[in-house]
């Protein structure tokens, strides 16, 4: 019997364990059932939403090409021979018409000058004395005291001493200018962009001492598709990007009448403003200015790249974001254009999609500027 009642009891406190332990395991998975729900429940984020906004888009053409000179002017010796003595400037000097940019040695061009105005004044004593005779000849020609070949003679010299005085004449103007020439002077203002010239070389004529970029001006030298030439026409605007981040403005001036057969590509000539930061022979991509068109744009933290794709997270009716693929156009300051994918009165979670998933909860707040706070006070445990 007393074994009978042991057994008995211990089946009793077995029993009352199992219990007490399924009702354990009971409570247990319905408070992480609860929490489960309750963290499905969380929203991800809190975010702003936005629509597509019609927006003007200028139409732009995109180019390449060089900065050159608008024209360039190669100055050279114009003497012979003689010794280079100064040089007055160099290369990125600004300089005027008229200034002096190098002298040659003039000591000899100066004493030949000098034996031209000697023979100047000596032709000119022939001549009067020429003129003397003539004039006493004229007279006594009519008295029949002269024989015509006497005075004929008289007058013939008078000729001939006229004739050696203009020949003098000339010989010194000869001398003056290639003494004005030992002073070399450009034909326009400009900037100076090569020199050659060395003091104390003997150069011949026509050897080039500087090269001139006329004016300082520079014009941009785009290469535009031969199909895109009838878009373009004199004065419309043009927007390079210089080496450098450097930006300028500047207006067609002329389109060339040829294309280039090998490339099919033909030259616009826009002009540029005086600038510090063009230089001749630089490269600079830029785009002209055709007109404008009406598009509709999304800000650009609203557009997500992912592998290749840009997507936008489109907010359904029950809050969560769906990701949807979209075909994005031209950039334009902060904004997209977008082309298609999404509906024109669609909302797109504004910015901070890059930390949303495709189905995830969200929390749409009407006032931008306080998601940050939101987030924040939504991560603190």
């Amino acid at each position: 019997m007393r074994r009978l009642r042991a057994f008995a009891a211990a089946l009793v406190i077995a029993a009352i364990l199992f219990v007490a332990v399924a009702w354990t395991l009971h409570a247990t998975r319905n408070a992480a059932g609860e929490e489960q729900a309750i963290a499905v429940a969380q929203p991800a984020l809190s975010v702003a939403v936005t629509t597509l906004r019609p927006a003007t888009l200028p139409i732009r053409l995109p180019a390449n090409g060089n900065v050159m000179a608008w024209q360039e002017a190669s100055i050279g010796n114009e003497t012979d021979g003689l010794r280079l003595a100064s040089v007055e400037v160099n290369v990125g000097d600004i300089v005027r018409r008229g200034q002096v940019l190098a002298t040659f040695a003039s000591d000899t061009l100066s004493a030949e000058l000098a034996r031209s105005r000697a023979a100047v004044a000596e032709a000119e004593a022939v001549l009067a004395e020429a003129k003397g005779n003539a004039r006493r000849a004229r007279k006594l020609q009519v008295t029949g005291a002269m024989t015509a070949q006497q005075i004929q003679q008289y007058l013939t010299a008078e000729r001939t001493a006229q004739a050696r005085l203009e020949a003098a004449q000339a010989d010194e103007r000869t001398q003056r200018l290639r003494l004005a020439q030992t002073q070399v002077i450009p034909p326009d203002d400009g900037v100076i962009s090569a020199r050659s010239a060395t003091v104390g070389a003997v150069l011949p004529a026509g050897q080039e001492l500087f090269r001139l970029i006329r004016d300082g001006r520079l014009e941009w030298r785009a290469e535009v598709a031969a199909s895109d030439l009838a878009k373009l026409q004199p004065d419309q605007v043009a927007r390079l990007t210089l080496p450098g981040g450097g930006e300028l403005e500047g207006r067609v001036r002329t389109i060339a009448p040829l294309v280039d057969v090998s490339t099919g590509n033909g030259m616009v000539y826009v002009d540029l403003p005086a600038s510090d930061v063009a230089r001749a022979g630089m490269f600079a991509r830029g785009e002209f200015e055709l007109g404008t068109r009406q598009a509709l744009t999304l800000p650009q933290s609203a557009v997500l790249l992912r592998d290749g794709f840009s997507y936008v997270m489109r907010l359904g009716p029950d809050s969560r974001v769906v990701q949807t693929k979209v075909t994005m156009g031209r950039r334009v300051g902060e904004r997209i254009e977008i082309a298609g994918g999404i509906g024109a009165s669609a909302p797109v979670v504004a910015s901070g999609g890059a930390f949303l998933g495709d189905g995830d909860l969200v929390r749409v707040v009407e006032d931008p500027s306080s998601l940050d706070a939101m987030n924040r006070a939504e991560e603190t445990p």
